[in-house]
């Protein structure tokens, strides 16, 4: 349990990122692929556009990114590969937008992954005695 009284130091890691969000990767990686801006240097602009496309990705924490992959289909990983296309290039358009003075609005976001394991199916499990089965109504013939 992460609230009990356990006293827990961080002063032997040389860093504290062994635990990470998988999307920053990908999405550092597609905003520079997009920007020129970014290529050139442009730190800000950076940090504006990951704080904007992250926001819109749902959270996948993880200490390894073989632990999130090992999992996927390839239809997974191009689902993914798309969103982060999408949250990047809205991204860079709403900062360059408020940067020119607009008040823009983001498009809406499907947050939702073939990656969530509640989407996947799974092996029927056998319900215990306790359980009271619920049964379905049969439907009428007309």
């Amino acid at each position: 349990m992460l609230t009990n009284t356990r006293n827990y130091s961080l002063d032997a890691y040389d860093e504290i990122d062994f635990i990470h969000n998988y999307y920053e990767r990908l999405v550092l990686e597609e905003i520079f692929e997009q920007s020129t801006r970014v290529q050139e240097g442009d730190r800000d602009f950076l940090a504006d556009v990951a704080c904007v496309a992250l926001n819109r990705m749902p959270p996948r924490y993880i200490r390894h990114d073989v632990d999130m992959t090992f999992f996927m289909s390839p239809q997974d990983i191009q689902e993914i590969r798309n969103k982060v296309v999408h949250a990047v290039t809205d991204a860079i358009n709403y900062v360059e937008s408020r940067e020119r003075g607009e008040d823009v609005k983001l498009p809406s976001v499907d947050v939702s992954l073939i990656a969530n394991r509640a989407s996947k199916p799974t092996k029927a499990v056998k319900e215990s005695d306790d359980v009271k089965k619920v049964a379905k109504p049969k439907a009428s013939k007309k």
